[in-house]
């Protein structure tokens, strides 16, 4: 029902608007009829919203360049009406990587809100406008972009994962801690969040709020079980490793380190093929 737009490509990036976008704008109408604004007004926050949109692609965008400088290539970038998502094709595991990869978003709202506010300050300077002037269409616009830029790189930078900056505290904490153990902590700061934002929702009737503590959430969710899967994965194959060693050189045998081909392995009466020294296959002696 809610299948995604593909906008076209950016940078080699394939560009998404997911189905359930297109709710938003009509929000903005509905509310702008229901409220009696003008025609003008619900115009100019639909065009606010897809101002802000475009903030979060670059945004995301950022995440995907800093991921390709460390060879990781991104899927597919979707907007969702409470965000956008980059599609990493994976993680890097060094703390370091994972740090400016997350960082990389919010420099981009902070690069565009800079440069906002360097145009406001070059047009006092080349004009005769000042701040206690009364602003125009168009300026009143341009800082209303500036202040959600701005308002974007804060939120960003929570400390609650899956936000970027909770994925900064999971590098940090990952580099004394472990990957699994960073992230239990990570996600368990981000629901500590995620509760504290419902509480504000209801008792401000701000809805929009709890949609996006609930995202944070089930995303926190998700990522900490797909990290303690890949933690249970990586553990039984280094019990594979430590339970079937492999031929050594003083074995009598033809066999040096990084052996590929069958060895016997006569104490658990198996054949072990090996391939560049890791085991890739047990085959009972009975078959």
């Amino acid at each position: 029902m809610f299948q995604s737009l593909k906008l076209g490509k950016v940078l080699g990036i394939d560009l998404y608007v997911h189905g359930t976008f297109w709710l938003l704008p009509l929000f903005i109408i509905f509310s702008g009829m229901s409220a009696g604004d003008g025609l003008a007004t619900t115009l100019t926050d639909i065009a606010f919203v897809f101002a802000i949109f475009t903030c979060v692609g670059l945004h995301e965008l950022g995440h995907a360049m800093a991921a390709r400088a460390y060879g990781i290539g991104t899927r597919d970038i979707t907007l969702y009406p409470l965000g956008g998502v980059a599609s990493l094709e994976r993680m890097p595991e060094k703390p370091s990587r994972e740090i400016a990869i997350a960082l990389a978003g919010p420099a981009v709202n902070v690069v565009i809100a800079t440069a906002l506010f360097l145009g406001f300050v070059g047009a006092a300077y080349l004009t005769s406008w000042s701040p206690t002037d009364e602003a125009s269409g168009i300026e009143t616009f341009l800082a209303r972009v500036m202040v959600a830029n701005i308002v974007l790189t804060v939120f960003n930078l929570l400390p609650c994962f899956p936000m970027d900056g909770g994925r900064v505290l999971r590098a940090l904490l990952s580099t004394q801690l472990g990957r699994l153990r960073a992230t239990e902590i990570a996600v368990s700061v981000g629901t500590v969040v995620a509760v504290a934002f419902i509480g504000y929702g209801l008792y401000y009737s701000h809805f929009g709020l709890i949609a996006v503590a609930v995202m944070v959430w089930l995303l926190g969710q998700a990522e900490l079980a797909a990290v303690r899967f890949q933690a249970g994965a990586r553990e039984v194959r280094e019990r594979a490793a430590e339970w079937f060693e492999g031929p050594t050189r003083d074995s009598g045998g033809p066999v040096s380190s990084g052996f590929t081909g069958l060895a016997w392995d006569d104490v658990r009466r198996v054949w072990v093929q090996y391939r560049d020294g890791y085991v890739v296959r047990v085959m009972d002696s009975e078959k």
